[in-house]
């Protein structure tokens, strides 16, 4: 994880949050108070980003302490602990939403993907993100996601190629949008294609493309697709794709499916951070 970027996301939400200070705790709570407290989960699920939440506490006092019950990855229970902070009572209750925000949120995430992960399992294949995220959240949503057990796609546009029902509107087609790429970019830079006609799909593989995005296509085309498509090309399936159908897609033989949905609809975990009497 980049940690630059990490802080910057980090000190933005504080700023957001405390503003030109938190009036509440500093009108109740000295400001040499020590306090401890710990995050307790109220449902079942994947925890991710207790090193984020950390992050945020170090934040407000450098000297704070952070004791994982358990880690990143694991299933906590209702009612369980997950960590325990100490440090100043101002840090902590100051740092407590935004905390609270990104572990919540993350595990959320780690938590659908996890599902989803288990529900294709037998058949051999992997679950990816998209760049449907939150704006400016992207790298910690990215991370909760293989944290659950699934994979990145782009972090970004500069990360691979993806040519998109625009790009091919606006080319003229799949062959040319493909030539005009493999001119300008460097050998190592991978190419994929989103396709949704069996045009399309012929065009790609004649283009010998690296992967091949089966755009919204019904389960029954998407097999055919495949077959097709045999191991010329890494084949993604992506489009309305849920828990309720995932297994029906996966079956298919695709390689990839990549969900929007697992970063920017997942239910966040409740969790809450319970100050304890020292």
């Amino acid at each position: 994880m980049n940690l630059l970027l990490a802080d910057k996301i980090i000190n933005d939400a504080l700023l957001e949050d405390i503003g030109r200070g938190d009036i509440t705790t500093k009108t109740i709570i000295a400001a040499d108070m020590e306090a401890q407290a710990v995050f307790i989960s109220r449902n079942a699920g994947i925890v991710a980003g207790l090193d984020i939440a950390g992050r945020v506490f170090e934040k407000l006092d450098p000297h704070y302490s952070l004791e994982k019950i358990i880690s990143d990855g694991d299933q906590v229970q209702a009612g369980e602990a997950i960590a325990r902070v100490s440090g100043k009572a101002h840090a902590l209750l100051s740092g407590e939403r935004v905390a609270l925000n990104f572990l919540q949120h993350l595990s959320g995430i780690a938590t659908e993907t996890r599902n989803i992960v288990e529900i294709v399992k037998p058949f051999g294949v992997r679950i990816a993100d998209t760049r449907k995220t939150t704006p400016g959240l992207r790298m910690f949503e990215k991370y909760a996601v293989t944290v659950g057990g699934g994979y990145n796609h782009r972090m970004g546009l500069d990360d691979a190629v993806l040519i998109k029902d625009n790009h091919l509107q606006i080319a003229g087609g799949v062959k040319q949008a493909v030539e005009l790429v493999r001119n300008k970019i460097g050998h190592l830079v991978k190419i994929e294609v989103e396709v949704e006609t069996w045009t399309q799909l012929e065009e790609a593989v004649q283009a010998g493309v690296d992967v091949i995005m089966l755009d919204n296509m019904n389960t029954e085309t998407m097999q055919k697709a495949v077959k097709f498509v045999g191991r010329r090309a890494v084949t993604e399936a992506s489009g309305q794709i849920t828990a309720a159908n995932a297994g029906a897609v996966a079956a298919t033989g695709v390689d990839v499916l990549s969900l929007g949905w697992i970063t920017h609809s997942a239910r966040p975990l409740d969790i809450s951070l319970e100050i304890e009497i020292i």
